[in-house]
């Protein structure tokens, strides 16, 4: 098995990554939204989706 950053050999210890670099690397890619999946912003209902509301 190869790292997903580099290709190197993988490194039992750092498993999927060959060091520490490749896996701070890739947390790295992570917390910045690198691989984020985009969405469509349908998914999240509009002002005018929203049921009115009735008074009491």
């Amino acid at each position: 098995m190869s790292c997903p950053i580099c290709g190197k050999e993988t490194d039992p210890k750092y498993r999927p990554f060959c060091s520490k670099r490749c896996a701070d690397v890739d947390l790295g890619r992570w917390l910045t939204g690198a691989y984020a999946i985009p969405g469509e912003d349908d998914d999240v209902p509009g002002d005018e989706e929203l049921p009115e509301r009735r008074p009491h």
